[in-house]
C-alpha cells in the first residue's frame, strides 16, 4: 500500500512538472503574421508591377550580447503584383511562431521587379543593394510579441514612388523605362484602424479612379483611389484626428475630418457636386 502511496505521488509530481514546461514552451512564443498590399496610384498605363521577394527576416530588440539580433521569417521565393493588392486586399507572406518579445525591424529581400504596360511591353528593373543587404523597412511603434497570441505587421509598398517612370507620361507610348526604389511603410495592425467608405456623385453614380487623399497635421500621409463601384480602403491608420479630401477630374473637391479609433473601421462617404466651369 504503502509503494503504491510512493508510485502515486511520484507520477502526479512528473505530470505536473511535464504540464509546467508544456505551459513555458506555449508561452515562450507568439504568432507574427506579415502581410503586404500597395499604397496605389491610377494605373491606367500599367497593368503589372512586380515584385519577387527570396528572404524576410526580423530584428528582435534587446538581444543577449554575442545572439545575432535577426531571425529569419522566410525563404520562400514570392512573386507579387503589387497592383492587385489595393483597398484594403493584402498578401500574406508569413505566419510563424516567433520567440515572444519586441520587433523593430524587417529586412525584405527582393530578387527581381518588372513593369507590365497596358501596351504589353515589359521592363526588368535593376534591383538595388537590397537584394543582397535587404531593404531596411522600421517598425514604429515596435510590434510586441505574446506568448500564446498573434500579431499582424502590415508592409505598405509605395508603387508610385518605388516604381519611378522614365520618358513622357502623358501616354502610355510616351514612358520608355522605369527606376526601381522600394518605399515601404510598416504598420502594426493592433494599434491601428481602417478608413474606408464610397465616393459617389449627386445622383448616387459611383466614381471609378477619385482620389482619397489622408493628411495627419497638415501633412499628407497617404492616398488611395477608388474602384470601379466607387469603393475605398486605407488600412494601418494610427489612432487620431485626420483631414480627408476626395477628388476628381470634372467635380468639385470635398474634405472631411475624422477620428481614427484602432481596432475599428471609420467609414465616409463623399458625394461629389460637379465643376459647371
Amino acid at each position: 500500500m504503502k509503494i503504491q502511496r510512493v508510485l502515486f505521488i511520484t507520477l502526479l509530481v512528473v505530470s505536473l512538472m511535464f504540464q509546467s514546461c508544456v505551459e513555458d514552451n506555449n508561452l515562450s512564443t507568439g504568432t507574427l503574421t506579415v502581410k503586404l498590399t500597395d499604397a496605389p496610384f491610377p494605373h491606367q498605363m500599367i497593368a503589372e508591377a512586380n515584385v519577387i521577394i527570396s528572404k524576410i527576416e526580423a530584428r528582435k530588440t534587446n538581444e543577449m550580447e554575442g545572439e545575432s539580433p535577426f531571425m529569419i521569417l522566410s525563404e520562400l521565393e514570392t512573386s507579387v503584383n503589387l497592383i492587385t493588392l489595393t483597398n484594403g486586399i493584402t498578401e500574406t507572406l508569413v505566419n510563424i511562431e516567433v520567440p515572444v518579445g519586441s520587433y523593430d525591424l524587417i529586412r525584405l529581400y527582393i530578387k527581381e521587379a518588372s513593369v507590365v504596360l497596358t501596351d504589353g511591353r515589359i521592363f526588368d528593373l535593376k534591383v538595388p543593394s537590397g537584394s543582397q543587404t535587404g531593404i531596411k523597412v522600421f517598425v514604429k511603434p515596435e510590434i510586441i510579441v505574446v506568448g500564446g497570441l498573434s500579431e499582424d505587421l502590415l508592409l505598405d509598398f509605395d508603387v508610385s514612388k518605388s516604381f519611378v517612370p522614365q520618358g513622357n507620361m502623358n501616354s502610355v507610348s510616351g514612358i520608355t523605362g522605369f527606376h526601381f526604389k522600394p518605399v515601404i511603410k510598416a504598420v502594426n495592425l493592433s494599434s491601428t484602424g481602417t478608413l474606408l467608405g464610397k465616393v459617389s456623385d449627386t445622383i448616387s453614380n459611383p466614381l471609378n479612379g477619385a482620389q482619397i487623399s489622408v493628411y495627419a497635421a497638415d501633412t499628407l500621409n497617404t492616398t488611395t483611389f477608388t474602384d470601379s463601384l466607387g469603393n475605398y480602403a486605407v488600412l494601418g491608420l494610427l489612432s487620431g484626428a485626420y483631414q480627408i479630401e476626395a477628388e476628381t477630374e470634372g467635380y468639385i473637391s470635398q474634405e472631411e475630418f475624422i477620428e481614427i479609433v484602432k481596432g475599428n473601421n471609420t467609414i465616409l462617404n463623399f458625394e461629389l457636386v460637379p465643376n459647371d466651369n
